[in-house]
């Protein structure tokens, strides 16, 4: 049972152009678009690993876009221990807007070493007033960062331990996907056991036994900091996973749903979309 068609010929890889091609899921954008958009990494720094592009606290003044590397979103109680809500890639913005806060509410850390773009408010602002399909992809992009939380919060609550990281490995695979980093089933993966405990909200030994389990069921294989889904139909259908909430099925994307997928459609019908999206 096929639950989606993946072109899977390697991509290459611009890290100058990572955000051309996260917001070409979204869009179709022109030579014009693609060449603003790679002038937003010209001011850029790097972050070693385990250190913060920003902190709880901080001041932000500029939106961070991420042109290499992986990093996470995250919160800390008093007592040391974290959750990680969220987890980006390259081409991905941290967070839009973001400079309008007077205060950080929660932390950007890198996961390894990253290369970020540094874009200030009347940057983003001009860019988004002279180029519309910018501005539309750019709106696709908060509403499925959004859906991304919820989808986790849903497997925080209702998932096994199993699912929650089958499901989490399918949608970073499929994620790395669209930005050209993965490919047949491969991809890096640098996140450790306990990044994925403290995305999951289990324990490093928990995950270590579940990752165990994945491997020995034939569905994944994952050692040196790479990752290979075997069966990724198999993966998707154990892990109930719905991939509408990455909306892969959008008109710039490189990975097109079919046949079964039907089935994970809303119960209407197909995924209607805003007029000025289509």
């Amino acid at each position: 049972m096929t639950l989606l068609t993946v072109n899977d010929s390697p991509k290459t890889f611009n890290p100058g152009l990572a955000v051309a091609s996260r917001l070409e899921a979204f869009a179709r954008l022109s030579s014009d678009d693609r060449a603003a958009l790679a002038q937003l990494g010209r001011n850029h720094r790097f972050v070693d690993a385990r250190r913060d592009v920003i902190a709880e606290g901080d001041c932000p003044r500029h939106v961070h876009l991420l042109l290499e590397g992986w990093a996470c979103r995250y919160k800390t109680l008093p007592d040391g221990k974290r959750q990680i809500v969220g987890l980006f890639i390259p081409g991905d913005f941290c967070d839009l807007n973001i400079y309008i806060l007077n205060h950080m509410d929660h932390s950007i850390g890198a996961i390894t070493r990253v290369k970020v773009a540094m874009i200030g408010p009347d940057a983003m602002s001009a860019l988004t007033v002279d180029r519309p399909r910018i501005t539309q992809a750019l709106w696709w992009h908060v509403l499925v960062s959004s859906a991304i939380q919820r989808e986790w919060m849903l497997s925080l609550g209702q998932r096994s331990a199993y699912e929650r990281l089958g499901h989490l490995l399918i949608e970073l695979y499929l994620r790395l996907r669209v930005v050209g980093r993965a490919h047949d089933g491969q991809c890096d993966f640098p996140l450790t056991q306990n990044d994925l405990a403290d995305a999951t909200g289990l324990t490093a030994v928990h995950v270590n036994r579940t990752l165990q389990d994945l491997r020995r069921d034939g569905l994944i294989e994952l050692e040196r900091r790479q990752l290979q889904i075997l069966k990724l139909d198999r993966l998707m259908e154990v892990c109930m996973f719905n991939p509408n909430y990455l909306h892969l099925d959008h008109e710039g994307s490189m990975v097109r749903l079919t046949g079964a997928t039907a089935a994970f459609r809303s119960p209407g019908g197909s995924i209607s979309l805003p007029p000025s999206a289509c």
